[in-house]
């Protein structure tokens, strides 16, 4: 026979188990008030006060749960509404807020810019933190649309610079003779992805948290 570290019997103590409804709720609570009325005394009954403060009891239980319950659906609501209002984002200009890029030394830093119109010439200034442009780079004729680039941290006079974050930004003008600008961070969204219940939006050609973007105008 097997004996467990507090003297018991191993068999005994497996199969004890823990009342899986240890908590009581309005039912129990009914059942309970009920059984107590059906066989009270008759010489001496219950008090009318006791059986009042326990019908009160029942009924505040019964409220808890009713707003339990309520407050559960309505938050099953609201994601479901969030999820529908991410969709109808999809073909919308949405902006992060941030134009910076970081560059590490040795690496180049890559990067994608958005232009709704067609490209006749520009632009694209790389600056620090001051806004001082230390790289220019030129815009040749192309189709409108999100374009990578690649910046491998030299500045115009062909010196590497320090490692840290840069911003970027774009002037051109577009095939009509308009001048427009364009910035990192100003992508258009493509598609939604839902993860755990959050969503993520395709912006170029990378995926963002959907809380991540601080503006959202028409497409």
């Amino acid at each position: 026979m097997a004996i467990n570290a507090l003297g018991q019997n191993a068999a005994t103590a497996s199969s004890t188990t823990v009342n899986p409804k240890s908590v009581l709720g309005k039912d129990d609570f009914l059942k309970l008030l009920l059984l107590e009325l059906k066989y009270q005394d008759p010489t001496s009954p219950m008090d009318s006060e006791k059986i009042l403060s326990q019908t009160s009891q029942l009924a505040t239980l019964e409220s808890t749960e009713n707003t339990n319950k309520s407050l559960t659906a309505l938050a099953a609501s609201l994601a479901s509404s969030m999820q529908y209002s991410t969709l109808a984002a999809i073909g919308k200009i949405a902006d992060t807020g941030s134009n910076a890029v970081v560059f590490e030394e040795g690496k180049s830093s890559d990067f994608e810019l958005y232009f709704p119109k067609d490209v006749n010439n520009g632009s694209v200034k790389v600056m620090d933190l001051n806004g001082t442009t230390i790289k220019t780079i030129p815009l040749e004729a192309m189709s409108a649309g999100v374009h990578p680039y690649s910046w491998n941290g030299k500045d115009d006079s062909g010196n590497t610079v320090k490692a840290g974050t840069y911003y970027v930004e774009s002037a051109y003008t577009d095939t009509a003779g308009l001048n427009r600008t364009s910035r990192v961070g100003t992508y258009p969204i493509e598609s939604v992805r839902f993860d755990n219940g959050k969503a993520s939006v395709k912006m170029g050609s990378n995926y963002v948290p959907f809380e991540s973007i601080k503006e959202i105008v028409g497409g």
